[in-house]
């Protein structure tokens, strides 16, 4: 449980989900590909819609991201790895606020099903995290070796015309790499096999349903 009495550390918690969920989110650095000399470029409509639906699966995707490290970080034994999810989720945030920035640019919406993203994959982290520490950390090098597949998949799917979300993906998909790496070397432990499949199985209800919802 994160250091302090039960009760401010639920109140936090509470704070960081109503922020996540509902208040526009705020970048710490700018859009990748963002830059005065080369505006963004119009695309026609057939490939805005892909566009728009692929940038809506990834925004709720790190809206989950940051849900499981909130909850993960939640009820952490150490407070080195609570301090490591909480800085990972911050990174996450900008991922977040990128992608919300690129479906107002194709003037689409992020998922209507965002609190029950988040609100369930707050539940996977906690639970994870009651395992221990090393599960934890072995749960975060897991999650983010299935999203850089994830996100090798949508780039392959992008309109060769959509620079700016190409290069916002290839910002995230490093990132995410690092954040795994992070996570093995901080003393993940591998986890059973039948897990990772689970969670494969999870996150494909999830991007099948926001890519339309």
């Amino acid at each position: 449980m994160e250091s302090g009495r039960p009760l401010d550390s639920a109140i936090a918690a509470v704070d960081r989900a109503l922020r996540a969920v509902f208040a526009p989110a705020i970048a710490a650095r700018a859009i990748p590909g963002a830059v005065a000399w080369n505006p963004v470029a119009p695309l026609c409509e057939s490939d805005r819609r892909e566009s728009a639906a692929l940038m809506r699966v990834n925004h709720a995707g790190e809206l989950a991201a940051q849900a499981l490290y909130h909850g993960q970080a939640l009820v952490a034994r150490s407070a080195n790895t609570r301090a490591m999810l909480l800085s990972a989720a911050r990174s996450e945030s900008d991922h977040l606020a990128w992608c919300e920035a690129r479906l107002k640019e194709l003037a689409a919406r992020p998922s209507l099903l965002n609190p029950l993203w988040y609100a369930g994959s707050f539940a996977i982290g906690a639970l994870t995290a009651l395992l221990g520490d090393r599960a934890s950390l072995g749960f975060v090098a897991e999650t983010e070796r299935q999203v850089e597949g994830h996100l090798d998949e949508h780039l392959g799917r992008l309109p060769e015309s959509d620079t700016r979300s190409r290069a916002i993906l290839e910002t995230m998909r490093s990132e995410e790499i690092a954040h795994g790496a992070a996570a093995s070397a901080a003393g993940g432990a591998q986890l059973p096999p039948p897990l990772p499949a689970l969670m494969r199985a999870t996150a494909r209800i999830m991007t099948r349903t926001a890519y339309w919802l």
